[in-house]
């Protein structure tokens, strides 16, 4: 094999990637999976932890190289922080994966302001600050942003109103980003999960699970894995000409 076959078999060889939300399910998947394609990886949580460190252990058995960033997503100077100690490890990014977030379901009667600004905060002005702060370091052309929204989003149902309101900012905000950063030659692209089985869902698919199911036509329930193979596709050449769409991935239902 040459060394060009070699180099076009692992396109993303190398590229730094910062996961926010890395530490645990969908954007854990994400981070383990850019390890498994050579990518060098910052683990974006809140403080390092068990799982965080677990993470990262996973990405050096993959023979990558990863490092734990932390911050917290709802205060944009801890943010822009996290994107700093990514830059102060590995010189730049490439591809920004804006997973973090917090998802709590509340009557529309009762969500007060304090409500509102911790949904928003945290999903909305987190992924605008990281965004803002990882530019002056992100590849370009060639840089990637992918943000994440929500199957909700398009799809709501009661209780939902101020999470779903957050993640349908998130993916207008990215349509946006998309006309302003075309001509950089960086792409903005988001991914849109339904159900996925994580620690955030595990209440619901107790409840709900069989039914999610049944109405489901794939026939079961999503797992971390089949988004993190969506984000590595939009991070990869293959997706060179794809910005400002929304991928909505909920196995069939909407």
């Amino acid at each position: 094999m040459t060394g060009r076959n070699q180099k076009d078999a692992r396109p993303l060889q190398d590229k730094v990637v910062l996961v926010t939300g890395g530490s645990r399910g969908i954007g854990a998947a994400i981070a383990r999976r850019f390890a498994a394609a050579g990518c060098r990886v910052a683990v974006g949580c809140r403080s390092i932890t068990a799982a965080a460190e677990a993470v990262v252990r996973d990405i050096g058995a993959a023979g990558a190289q990863g490092v734990i960033v932390t911050g917290d997503l709802a205060r944009p100077e801890a943010a822009r922080d996290m994107v700093a100690q990514a830059v102060a490890t590995f010189g730049h990014i490439d591809v920004v994966v804006n997973c973090g977030g917090i998802s709590e379901y509340r009557g529309f009667e009762a969500s007060d302001p304090a409500f509102f600004h911790a949904t928003f905060d945290t999903n909305v002005l987190g992924t605008i600050a990281v965004i803002q702060a990882a530019l002056p370091h992100l590849t370009a052309p060639g840089g990637r942003i992918i943000n994440f929204s929500s199957g909700l989003a398009t799809r709501p149902i009661p209780k939902s109103s101020i999470y779903t309101a957050s993640k349908a900012a998130v993916a207008a905000l990215s349509h946006a980003l998309a006309k302003e950063f075309g001509p950089r030659g960086i792409t903005v692209n988001t991914i849109a999960p339904g159900v996925i089985e994580t620690e955030m869902t595990a209440r619901i698919l107790v409840e709900r699970g069989d039914s999610i199911v049944a109405m489901t036509p794939l026939g079961r329930i999503g797992q971390p894995d089949d988004i993190a193979g969506i984000a590595l596709f939009l991070a990869s050449p293959d997706a060179g000409w794809l910005t400002g769409r929304t991928f909505i991935a909920d196995g069939g239902v909407s």
